[in-house]
């Protein structure tokens, strides 16, 4: 099962947010410029993002966005949900009516399933995803410094 395409740049964007925290408020178009997506879908996204509580807005010159929360207070699912409110995976209480478990065990199976989609989703927080991409770039660059070019070897 795939994330939509309009909750995977919910999630880009929030992680964009908690990756610049520390140097103040994004513009929708700095966000933009990172995800190379339109303007007016990236305020679709995040009028849904606000009415959740999960942005605020700072107007006025070197305003734009900021998380409304701290990184570790946010959820996967809270982002998704807020996206996607009607998506059987991001509803638990939906899922029950969506796949009728009494009808044979594949429809369990997929209720268990979307179940612990979204409890796993719960469970991973903004902040554990800026922490696995830290480490990741860090090794990242630590890698590439060791690469030389074969002219540059003793």
């Amino acid at each position: 099962m795939r994330l939509s395409r309009k909750g995977r740049f919910a999630v880009t964007a929030m992680m964009n947010l908690a990756l610049n925290h520390s140097k103040g408020p994004m513009t929708l178009t700095e966000l933009t410029h990172d995800q190379g997506i339109s303007l007016s879908y990236l305020e679709q996204i995040f009028a849904n993002l606000r009415s959740k509580g999960l942005v605020g807005g700072v107007r006025g010159p070197g305003g734009g966005y900021c998380l409304a929360r701290p990184a570790s207070e946010i959820t996967i699912a809270d982002i998704v949900t807020a996206i996607e409110e009607n998506a059987p995976i991001t509803n638990p209480d939906s899922i029950a009516t969506l796949y009728h478990s009494d009808r044979s065990p594949i429809h369990a199976m997929w209720n268990d399933f979307s179940r612990d989609l979204y409890r796993f989703m719960n469970s991973v927080t903004l902040a554990d995803c800026v922490a696995r991409y830290r480490t990741k770039t860090r090794r990242v660059q630590s890698e590439t410094a060791l690469v030389r070019p074969a002219e540059y070897a003793a």
